[in-house]
């Protein structure tokens, strides 16, 4: 006599949810390569062997699930944001951890800038149908607006910054060196995945939100401002990144 054996509702969720991770990653795959007009649910299906019926099931069609493939990937870096402690670190040192944290991140993940790309041509249409996308990234925003505040009521940081300036200034710098880097070595010559010149621009950028946090503040010494130790004028990094700009 055969016995039939119910999985229990945690065992039933956990499953649901691993299935519902494994459908992401490989749709993510396949909208960062083809596109969201040109990515096919038959092929994301072919890939997990399974159905479109059971694709539709978990996230009820092309559209969904694309737009769930955003929030994973948006949801990761501000995850990986969460994990630095930034309330008790040093505010010169949380913010260059921030800072090179997202340099790592957006070197590892190319799929996350493509898709952004992607959106973009769509003119953000896709996220803006989502229901989590404002507080999944809000958390990036008041993360630097807490370091920023420190360093404000210690002197370090000058007055009057923006948080969100702050993001888009460690972002800008971040998905150019990795969107652009084909064309950037076509026209210039450089490589900007070079390893040997990677530490340059990851400590680059750090120093570049430093100094534009630091300009004017009467608390940060110029020797603070290097990740070395060394002396530096506050307005130094930014000069030589505008001279190496294109």
């Amino acid at each position: 006599m055969s016995v039939s054996i119910d999985l229990m509702p945690w065992e039933k969720l956990r499953d649901a949810e691993r299935t519902r991770a494994e459908i992401l990653e490989v749709a993510t795959a396949e909208f960062a390569r083809r596109g969201y007009s040109g990515a096919r649910v038959d092929e994301i299906a072919a890939r997990m062997r399974t159905t479109k019926r059971m694709i539709y099931y978990y996230f009820g069609g092309k559209e969904q699930l694309y737009i769930a493939v955003l929030e994973r990937a948006y949801a990761q870096i501000r995850d990986a944001e969460q994990t630095l402690d930034v309330d008790h670190l040093d505010p010169l040192a949380a913010i260059r951890e921030l800072a090179e944290l997202t340099f790592d991140h957006h070197e590892a993940h190319p799929e996350f800038l493509r898709l952004v790309a992607i959106e973009n041509i769509h003119r953000a249409e896709h996220i803006a149908r989502s229901t989590v996308m404002t507080s999944i990234n809000s958390r990036a925003v008041d993360l630097i607006a807490r370091v920023l505040a420190r360093g404000q009521a210690k002197g370090v940081f000058r007055r009057e910054v923006d948080p969100l300036d702050v993001h888009m200034l460690i972002s800008a710098f971040c998905v150019f060196r990795v969107a652009n880097q084909h064309t950037f070595k076509a026209i210039f010559g450089r490589d900007l995945s070079d390893r040997q010149r990677r530490s340059h621009y990851r400590q680059m950028l750090a120093d570049v939100v430093v100094s534009y946090l630091t300009t004017g503040s009467t608390g940060a010494s110029s020797g603070e401002l290097s990740e070395g130790g060394g002396a530096r004028s506050p307005t130094a990094g930014s000069r030589s990144c505008l001279r190496r700009s294109p």
